[in-house]
């Protein structure tokens, strides 16, 4: 696959239930936009349903990514063998079409995945052609042990300016092993855009109190100019093929095509950011 750097996510359409009008046109602002992919999960309330709704029409300029585990919802998780492979027919129902080009386990632990059971529902999956490769969707531990057991083409990993614990641990094994790396969460939800007041999502919260120890001078300057310079940082980190953000907004697929034709960030900002984390970030784990 040759994707665009930047995914359209899927979760705060499901979330936030838009209508399906708007969510033909955030759709259709996407791909005008120069983006191909689509990465979403049966567990995001009506994403799936959504995009089957908006976007089979277009099916053909796009790469399409689902993940599997959570049959009934993210609060209950289902590893057994039988529940995926009948939670990604569903999917594929819902998405309008006879296959996705990724299939990805969501958050599984590390201790599913020596199992092997899970694994080798994926590789049924394929098998049936419900898919064309297969991938992870996680952090830490069992992301790096997703990495090494080599069972998958790709994984999606939390990389941001307040999420960089894969950066060192993890990326550099799956660049030398061939790994496609989707970044998920690439402006850490825009958390510093409350200023003194926490956001209310527990990702953007603990993002938030992360950014507020590490003091990013950038973050001082007007929210446009300062998500431009989150999502370069993450565009910038090496073996990074793709960056899943997801809006409700329509005009926000131009803003962020546009820090992108930017280019990366100069490579002093950039190590800054590098050097602030490790001055600071401890022990702080991908937030999954």
């Amino acid at each position: 696959m040759v994707v665009s750097v930047l995914g359209f996510g899927g979760s705060e359409i499901g979330y936030e239930r838009v209508s399906e009008a708007t969510a033909k046109k955030l759709l259709n602002a996407a791909f005008d936009a120069g983006l191909n992919v689509i990465d979403t999960a049966e567990c995001y309330v009506t994403s799936e349903e959504l995009i089957g709704e908006a976007a089979s029409a277009r099916r053909k300029e796009y790469y399409l990514f689902t993940k599997c585990g959570h049959e009934r919802g993210w609060s209950y998780p289902n590893w057994r063998p039988k529940s995926l492979l009948r939670s990604i027919a569903r999917s594929l129902k819902r998405l309008k079409t006879d296959y996705v080009d990724l299939i990805q386990l969501h958050s599984c632990s590390e201790e599913e995945l020596r199992k092997g059971a899970v694994i080798e529902a994926l590789t049924r999956a394929r098998e049936r052609g419900y898919t064309r490769y297969v991938g992870y969707s996680g952090d830490s531990q069992a992301a790096l042990y997703a990495v090494e057991c080599g069972a998958f083409d790709t994984l999606q990993v939390s990389v941001s300016i307040a999420d960089q614990e894969a950066i060192d641990r993890i990326l550099p094994l799956a660049l030398e092993r061939n790994i496609g790396i989707i970044a998920k969460r690439p402006i850490a939800n825009v958390a510093w855009r409350n200023g003194n007041r926490p956001p209310s999502d527990s990702y953007g919260r603990s993002y938030w109190e992360r950014l507020r120890k590490l003091q990013y001078d950038f973050l001082e300057g007007e929210l446009k100019e300062t998500v431009a310079t989150a999502l370069r940082f993450t565009l910038s980190v090496p073996g990074v093929h793709t960056a899943i953000a997801g809006t409700t907004k329509l005009g926000r697929f131009a803003e962020n095509s546009a820090a992108v034709a930017a280019g990366p960030l100069p490579t002093e900002r950039f190590d800054s950011i590098r050097a602030r984390w490790r001055e600071i970030a401890n022990r702080w784990e991908g937030q999954t």
